[in-house]
């Protein structure tokens, strides 16, 4: 695997080359020095990489999750809860390039709502009678405390999810 370096010199995108900055706090013919590029007009950029070779393995996990709308997520015992409990799956299966499969969603924290608002926004329902927006917070949802109902209309509006 080769490392690169890449260096180059660019106008300031900042400040346009200008190398003054003029935001709402500056009026009348007023600006300030561009603190992007001190005043210069001119950015240094370096840019390293490595070449691609390929997915590599990370050695310490073993279920991978879609996403995590924030979620603590990990082994508790004193609950009971594994990592299977927040869906997901298994590593090897991600890493061979497999789907994730139906039903993989954080199911037993979230709702469809919360899941598909980071998980995919073209799936997320917009159902009427969904008042996730209470208070800002989808867990104070009116029928958040029986969501495995609002999965299952998910799941009958979805059926290869």
């Amino acid at each position: 695997m080769a490392h690169h370096k890449i260096e180059y010199d660019c106008q300031c995108a900042s400040c346009e080359g200008t190398g003054l900055y003029k935001g709402f706090a500056e009026n009348g013919g007023a600006a300030v020095v561009d603190q992007n590029c001190q005043g210069t007009g001119k950015r240094h950029v370096v840019i390293e990489y490595d070449d691609f070779e390929g997915k590599k393995r990370h050695r310490d996990i073993t279920r991978v999750i879609e996403v995590n709308p924030g979620i603590g997520v990990g082994v508790r015992l004193e609950t009971g809860l594994t990592l299977e409990s927040f869906g997901g799956m298994p590593y090897e299966d991600w890493f061979s390039g497999k789907p994730f499969p139906p039903k993989s969603e954080m199911r037993k924290f979230t709702c469809p709502v919360w899941w598909y608002q980071s998980a995919d926004y073209e799936k997320k329902p917009d159902w009427d009678w969904c008042n996730t927006n209470r208070f800002g917070r989808f867990y104070s949802c009116l029928h958040f405390a029986t969501k495995e109902k609002c999965w299952e209309r998910f799941d009958a509006e979805h059926p290869t999810t």
